[in-house]
């Protein structure tokens, strides 16, 4: 509940002060953990990591 309640707060300061720019900022970083969370251990993980 803790980092939802995180994210949620970063939407919410996105919405009040305006800041738009940091929207795709926030998409990649969630995109980004759950690509790692996903594929930690799985067959794909090298090939990710050769992105990298």
């Amino acid at each position: 509940m803790g980092r939802l309640s995180i994210v949620s707060e970063l939407w919410q300061f996105i919405k009040v002060r305006k800041k738009w720019w940091l929207a795709p900022i926030l998409f990649l970083l969630l995109a980004l953990s759950a690509l790692i969370v996903i594929t930690q251990g799985s067959a794909l993980a090298p090939f990710i990591y050769s992105l990298f």
